[in-house]
């Protein structure tokens, strides 16, 4: 099983499963009038399982089975999870197909970024006929923004897990003195030049030494909260709504990442802001 949750993943997934039954009931509702084939779209799905951190003994079931377990008002017409890890896919395999008969899931072995591009083409070759409901719930910086991009005005629903503090916080060093390897992942996962990126997360100063004027950089001490704005900032050049979002943070308090929906419906986006501040009123 996946060696990586606890609480806050508990809750994620319940966030995630709560917005499903409200996006299934509406899809249900309007089945007389439109005839929509419903997807579900796990990009990081794991192994089906979970082992928690608070000891080696609690298992939480992951996303992929839950959702495969809503049954009212009805489920999805097809279900894609995609997982890079070839041992965990083959265990979410053999955790869900045999279980599920009656339902059309596939597992794949694949990077999720060349799937979701993969699940763009099949939006737009697929007309009108599918609506999608997307989970992206990488534990690092996998994305790469110019996957998601892809996904611009399609009919899906996007929950988007961002390691502000677990990926970017990481690798934007106090002294501005960032590796050509984390600022390319930087790069990749924001869409953003070196320069732009570091024009948003420090500022330039000069001080006097003993050789004359220094240029120094210096970090914005609320990178994380600076790195969910941008992240909001850019999800809506993509899509016209965006959810606020829900804080996940660690045993220590500290803030690990947020967890954004993004959607072309303003429906989707009110549903996804009354749950998101439920859960984030149950923090305090």
């Amino acid at each position: 099983m996946n060696e990586f949750g606890g609480n806050w993943t508990e809750k994620k997934i319940e966030i995630l499963i709560e917005y499903a039954k409200a996006y299934l009931t509406i899809m249900n509702i309007n089945a007389s009038k439109y005839n929509w084939d419903l997807l579900y779209f796990d990009g990081f799905a794991g192994s089906g399982q979970i082992q928690g951190d608070e000891d080696k003994t609690t298992t939480i079931t992951g996303a992929a089975r839950r959702i495969l377990e809503i049954e009212q008002p009805r489920g999805f017409d097809l279900y894609y999870f995609v997982e890079k890890e070839k041992k965990y896919a083959d265990l979410l395999r053999n955790e869900t197909i045999p279980f599920y008969p009656n339902k059309k899931v596939h597992v794949v072995n694949e990077d999720c970024n060349i799937k979701i591009e993969s699940l763009s083409r099949f939006l737009s070759n697929k007309g009108k006929r599918f609506k999608a409901l997307a989970y992206i719930d990488p534990c690092g910086m996998q994305l790469n923004w110019k996957s998601l991009q892809t996904l611009e005005k399609h009919s899906v629903d996007v929950w988007i897990l961002v390691p502000t503090g677990m990926g970017v916080n990481r690798l934007l060093k106090n002294d501005g003195n960032i590796s050509n390897a984390y600022s390319n992942k930087l790069e990749q996962f924001l869409g953003m030049s070196r320069q732009e990126i570091f024009s948003y997360f420090y500022k330039e100063s000069q001080i006097l030494t003993l050789f004359g004027e220094e240029t120094i950089m210096t970090k914005e001490q609320n990178a994380i909260e600076r790195s969910a704005e941008l992240y909001k900032e850019r999800l809506k050049s993509l899509f016209k709504f965006v959810s606020d979002p829900y804080i996940l943070k660690n045993k220590m308090n500290s803030v690990m990442f947020h967890f954004f929906m993004a959607s072309n419906n303003k429906n989707a986006s009110r549903i996804a802001n009354q749950i998101i501040k439920k859960y984030n009123n149950l923090n305090y």
